[in-house]
């Protein structure tokens, strides 16, 4: 069985590290490379980097940031935000990551998705969905960072990325998201049953049992959180011990040392 990973995500606005509530109210968490190399030596499995407001300067200042974290970290990471061609996920890979993510653009146009599969393989396309749970119970696929919504569904979109080629789904509960209550569990059970790809869970971490139950309950394939990293609630080691003594597989290090089942 594969380990479970534990993923920190890192929104950067203007060259830094920000977290808001339900896609709102942004504060500052710190310098994105600093943090990315405290997570790397912490543990964390793996890195999400997203650029939140990818103007064409934006995109520029982005760029120099994913070399900045590539010579400064040893685990994998992903970027995205402003990626709507294949140039732009060209230019991130040249620059040092190991996967892209795209959101908004491949809702536009899912030819996208098929594009970076061919191109550059399934491994790098990691296609991100942020939805809303509506009045009326159904998942709602939202534009923009949740502020548009369209006419997707999150079952069937995930379902067509993955015929696709996308080659993990990176589900972000709106409902859920920086309110700390726990991950969409039921949402990501239905997701990992009818996908054969790597789901990973983002929305609502809190507290370490909220990490257990999307990896029980959710059958999340990977756990991503954002402030509770950021400012210092749960540290990566001590979550990963704990998961560990509750029968979840997760690499752990002890003193430098990668240790795996």
């Amino acid at each position: 069985m594969l380990a479970k990973r534990i993923i920190p995500c890192l929104d950067v606005k203007d060259g830094t590290t920000v977290k808001g509530v339900r896609f709102v109210n942004f504060r500052d968490a710190g310098d994105p490379v600093e943090l990315g190399a405290g997570y790397s030596r912490m543990g964390a499995d793996e890195l999400v980097y997203l650029d939140i407001v990818a103007s064409h300067e934006g995109r520029k200042t982005f760029t120099e940031l994913v070399k900045r974290v590539a010579a400064n970290l040893n685990i994998p990471f992903t970027v995205g935000g402003g990626i709507h061609e294949l140039s732009d996920v060209e230019r991130l890979l040249n620059a040092g990551a190991d996967k892209v993510s795209v959101n908004s653009a491949a809702l536009r146009r899912p030819e996208l998705i098929d594009e970076i599969a061919r191109n550059f393989g399934s491994q790098v396309c990691v296609v991100a969905i942020d939805a809303n749970r509506e009045q009326d119970g159904d998942w709602i696929c939202y534009l923009n960072g949740g502020r548009i919504a369209t006419e997707r569904r999150l079952f069937p979109w995930a379902e067509e990325a993955e015929a696709r080629g996308a080659g993990e789904i990176l589900f972000t509960s709106m409902t859920h998201d920086g309110v700390k209550n726990g991950y969409a569990n039921d949402a990501l059970a239905t997701l990992a049953e009818r996908l054969h790809i790597p789901v990973i869970a983002s929305g609502g971490a809190g507290q370490t049992a909220h990490f257990y139950d999307a990896f029980t309950l959710g059958k999340a394939d990977a756990a991503l959180a954002a402030s509770v990293f950021h400012f210092g609630e749960i540290d990566i080691r001590q979550l990963k011990r704990e998961l560990r003594s509750r029968g979840i597989n997760v690499r752990l290090e002890d003193d430098g040392e990668r240790l795996s089942d």
